[in-house]
């Protein structure tokens, strides 16, 4: 056997890879190239943003102020890293408080989160909406930020079903 057939026997293929320049009195059948540098890096996959829905369903300030707590922490956490986020609060049953302009505890915090932070995005529960509007004989309005869906807890099954994070402050 010749040296280069010697090497092959003894370590295999891998020993081949080294080799960079040809043997004396062999001759040279092939040459190896390395792909371009460019060939080697992949574009990073543009990343999946955050999505997270959280609930609230009860005439407690303090539980709208939670949801809110929660909305910009994870927000702000997010946009530190550098990282999209998708928030959305979504109000059904006494919770409607929470976006009714008339009765709502947090209408100024949700009018400045909307202005600073629009990846906060705030749901109000249509047939809850439309029960308040029968019981009080007259139409119930609700917060400007506020987006009627037909029904909160619809919105949080579908949006769960996409994928969402579920969170209940």
């Amino acid at each position: 056997m010749r040296g280069l057939e010697k090497m092959l026997a003894a370590g295999g293929l891998c020993a081949a890879m080294f080799v960079l320049t040809p043997l004396p009195g062999l001759a040279q059948t092939a040459t190896a190239t390395a792909p371009p540098a460019t060939a080697l890096v992949t574009p990073p996959a543009e990343a999946k943003p955050h999505r997270v829905v959280l609930q609230v369903n009860t005439n407690d300030p303090a539980t709208m102020n939670l949801a809110l707590n929660n909305a910009t922490n994870v927000e702000t956490y997010y946009r530190q890293k550098g990282e999209k986020v998708e928030i959305e609060v979504v109000t059904f049953g006494a919770g409607l408080h929470m976006l009714r302009d008339d009765t709502s505890p947090v209408k100024d915090r949700i009018k400045a989160i909307a202005e600073k932070s629009p990846s906060i995005s705030f749901k109000a529960c249509g047939n809850t909406q439309e029960n308040m509007n029968k019981a009080e004989g007259k139409p119930v309005p609700l917060l400007a930020q506020a987006t009627v869906v037909k029904s909160g807890v619809v919105r949080l099954i579908e949006l769960q079903e996409q994928g969402w994070t579920y969170v209940r402050p």
